[in-house]
């Protein structure tokens, strides 16, 4: 284990693309990850009776006493604490392909800027390791909603979803949605800013950053 070195450069906080900072990244998405949180907290997200996730549409569905609220969703990856590992959602065999385009998207961009140990299909993984790595691909997918969904022996599921449709128990129909003015490869998403950046070291284990030239 060991410091992934951080840039010094000025810009380094907006980019995403070839050269760009793993460290900087995580510290984007995990600012990101929590502050979309806080955001969908306000229709109940953390607090449903239940929820599905139906991979032939892609819609993710929690269900309250009051409502439902449904969203078109993505798969990550998953953890098994067991087992020490992370798994990536293209390699699951059990998930059907449209449901793992964002897990192939980050691993594409993981190989593609010189990183090809986070872009393993399966990876030794503790906690903080898996949620390394979903901040990662949370922040590089440019997702506006996160959810972690429980699973049996404490394995969990990481899904990102859009725009979230809240359908109350007399028919009414409202629809909640987050633009995260963001810079992916350079290029600025309009929409609501949210502040990505702290001014906080973190580390991320060499072993994920095997091959890199940094």
């Amino acid at each position: 284990m060991g410091m992934f070195k951080r840039s010094n450069k000025a810009d380094s906080a907006g980019r995403a693309g070839e050269g760009a900072d793993l460290s900087v990244l995580l510290l984007q998405g995990e600012d990101m990850i929590e502050q979309v949180g806080r955001a969908h907290m306000s229709w109940g997200l953390g607090s449903a009776d239940r929820w599905d996730l139906d991979q032939t549409t892609g819609i993710i569905t929690w269900t309250f006493p009051d409502k439902t609220a449904t969203a078109s969703a993505q798969i990550l990856g998953s953890f098994a604490p067991r087992a020490g590992s992370w798994l990536w959602a293209w390699a699951n065999q059990s998930l059907l392909a449209h449901m793992s385009r964002d897990s192939r998207s980050f691993c594409d961009w993981a190989e593609a800027n010189g990183h090809p140990g986070l872009a393993q299909p399966k990876i030794d993984a503790d906690e903080q390791t898996a949620s390394t790595l979903a901040a990662l691909a949370f922040r590089i997918t440019g997702a506006t909603g996160y959810y972690r969904g429980p699973g049996g022996n404490s394995s969990y599921v990481i899904i990102t979803f859009g725009p979230v449709t809240l359908t109350s128990a007399d028919g009414s129909v409202s629809t909640f949605n987050i633009n995260v003015g963001q810079r992916l490869a350079g290029a600025p998403v309009p929409g609501r800013t949210l502040e990505l950046v702290r001014p906080v070291a973190r580390t991320i284990p060499d072993d994920l950053t095997a091959g890199d030239d940094q």
